[in-house]
C-alpha cells in the first residue's frame, strides 16, 4: 500500500471515528480495529508530544513516559512539519 492518506478507504476510516461520541465507543472501536500495543503506542506518542509542546526535556519525557528517545525524536520531528495535527488536537483538549 502506498503513502497515501488520500483514499477512499482512509476517508471512510476516519468518518467511522468521527462518527464515535464517547470515550467507551472509541475504546470498543480500537480495540477491535488497533492491537493493545498499537494502541498504547498512539497514546505514547501522544503523550510525548503534548509533553515537548509543554516545554519538557527529552530526559524529562523519557523519564516520565517510558519512551525511547528514538520515539522522542520521532514526535519532535513531527511537531515540526506543517501538518500541526497532533498540536491541533493537543490544543482542543487543554482548552476543555
Amino acid at each position: 500500500m502506498k503513502n497515501n492518506l488520500n483514499t477512499a478507504e482512509v476517508d471512510q476510516l476516519f468518518d467511522a471515528i468521527l462518527s464515535l461520541e464517547t470515550k467507551e465507543e472509541c475504546r470498543k472501536f480500537f480495540k477491535d480495529i488497533c492491537t493493545v500495543n498499537e494502541l498504547l503506542t498512539f497514546a505514547q506518542r501522544f503523550d510525548v508530544g503534548i509533553r515537548l509542546l509543554n516545554g519538557s526535556t527529552y530526559q524529562e519525557v523519557s523519564k516520565e513516559t517510558g519512551a525511547s528517545t528514538a520515539t522522542i525524536s520521532r514526535v519532535r520531528r513531527l511537531l515540526n512539519d506543517d501538518e500541526d495535527g497532533l498540536e491541533m488536537a493537543a490544543e482542543r483538549i487543554t482548552q476543555k
